[in-house]
């Protein structure tokens, strides 16, 4: 985690969801709804829970099927979050990499808590 100042911090990470078209995975070879979920974990704890950004940095599908995605992050908590990609219909989709990004409050080791 990078600090940017004396409250503020970025987290920053990329990763493979998924590569199903090798051994026919469910996004590659089923139907209807699917999702794939990954848990990610902050390099630091932020002091409060971030702002997290979630995008495609490859994604690799079967031309013949419509492209259907949505990419979020969930149950995003001061530790980290769920990165989750779905897709639904007949859409065939081989492969996905995402890129996230989180900003939030950090701690500073000048603050102190009166218990």
């Amino acid at each position: 985690m990078r600090q940017m100042g004396p409250n503020l911090g970025i987290d920053q990470g990329s990763c493979l969801m998924f590569s199903d078209f090798a051994d026919d995975g469910p996004m590659w070879a089923g139907e209807g709804r699917r999702e794939a979920r990954q848990s990610v974990t902050f390099a630091a704890a932020f002091a409060a829970v971030p702002v997290v950004s979630v995008g495609l940095s490859m994604w690799d599908m079967d031309s013949r099927t419509n492209p259907r995605l949505d990419i979020s992050a969930e149950k995003i908590s001061a530790a980290g979050f769920d990165l989750v990609f779905r897709t639904w219909g007949d859409s065939r989709i081989a492969r996905v990499r995402a890129d996230w990004m989180a900003i939030g409050p950090v701690r500073d080791e000048d603050d102190w808590e009166i218990g």
